[in-house]
């Protein structure tokens, strides 16, 4: 039992470690500022105008699609960093092919 010993502190400590600074503000919270111009929908300072679930132009979802297309590439490029001698030649190709 003494092996796990450190295992159990861990899962101890670490569900204390993240709800600690959760529950810390709320003490100091106050209510007092729960008037009804805070609780408004702002939008740059005037009144919201139109819907909310209005189309969008295609250019903004063309610049999120251009970050997620290097994540696989990463990923699938990670056996490059083994050295070169451990690669055998079909590693090096089907990594060729890959790019």
């Amino acid at each position: 039992m003494s092996e796990f010993a450190p295992i159990c502190i861990y899962l101890v400590i670490s569900p204390l470690v993240s709800l600690i600074p959760l529950g810390v503000p709320f003490p100091f919270a106050s209510n007092s500022s729960t008037y009804p111009e805070k609780l408004s929908a702002y939008e740059c300072g005037s009144d919201p105008s139109g819907d909310a679930r209005s189309r969008f132009d295609i250019r903004f979802y063309l610049v999120p699609i251009l970050f997620i297309i290097p994540d696989p590439e990463v990923t699938f490029s990670f056996p490059w960093a083994v050295p070169p001698n451990k690669i055998d030649l079909f590693g090096s190709w089907s990594m060729m092919a890959f790019y």
